[in-house]
């Protein structure tokens, strides 16, 4: 079933008229009624009762987001989500890390406690947790030195910050974060890929087909990079999206 992203809006948000100066493209635009005046929604092409929003010259008319656009743009808010989500686990893990370095040894002492409890309940499941990759990569950490997981924590927070501005960025659809998401996920793709060839699950599969996905879509139809005309040939088709903008384009005003 095909949405009606423009109408959804609307809906949402309620239209968006102007009253342009320009009297053969004003006409089109406005409407009598028995209730009183009407204008078109520069977003949906509905026509909505009472005062227009705005109104002046139509180069001056607000450039509202509608159809491909506006598709575009729930999609990218989708993938700002996805980063908060992300960022702000990364933050909780930092803080994991930066408390376990200050800590080591009673975590030391507490998890070989708990593992001598657990132990018998998971031999009767005929399971071995001492030869458990898990409890494996866990005793491997008591190892580390303070400074570095120091360092592993730093790290993981500028990672997090990373992701944090991309969410905000992604949400107002900014040009610069579209770049910056491209990039910054490019360059981990080979170490997600690396991690799928020592242990493959079906989360590192997902998260791996998500971002190349969101890396050739934002490339794509952002027209990043030079793609597909670049920077100019985006702005076009971002500016023949407004309906004021279709109306002369239609002979309206020449």
């Amino acid at each position: 079933m095909k949405i009606d992203w423009d109408r959804r809006t609307c809906a949402r948000k309620g239209h968006v008229t102007y009253a342009p100066d320009d009297p053969r493209l004003r006409v089109r635009l406005h409407a009598e009624t028995a209730l009183g005046d009407a204008w078109r929604c520069l977003r949906c092409g509905d026509f909505a009762l009472g005062e227009p929003h705005g109104s002046g010259p139509a180069d001056e008319a607000p450039l509202v987001p509608r159809g491909k656009v506006l598709r575009d743009l729930f999609i990218l808010r989708f993938l700002a989500v996805e980063r908060a989500v992300r960022g702000v686990f990364i933050v909780l893990v930092a803080v994991a890390v930066w408390k376990f370095s200050n800590s080591q040894d009673a975590v030391r002492r507490l998890f070989n406690e708990y593992l001598d409890v657990f132990r018998p309940v998971f031999r009767h499941f005929h399971y071995d947790l001492d030869h458990s990759p898990v409890v494996g990569s866990i005793q491997n950490a008591f190892g580390y030195k303070h400074s570095t997981l120091l360092l592993v924590a730093a790290l993981l927070l500028a990672y997090a910050l990373i992701e944090l501005i991309e969410a905000v960025g992604l949400w107002y659809a900014k040009r610069w974060a579209e770049y910056l998401t491209v990039v910054a996920t490019a360059a981990f793709l080979p170490l997600e890929i690396y991690e799928l060839t020592e242990h493959i699950s079906w989360l590192k599969i997902a998260t791996l087909v998500l971002n190349i996905l969101a890396v050739l879509y934002i490339a794509l139809t952002k027209r990043l990079f030079g793609l597909r005309g670049g920077r100019r040939k985006f702005e076009e088709e971002r500016h023949s999206a407004s309906l004021m903008e279709v109306e002369e384009s239609a002979g309206v005003v020449v």
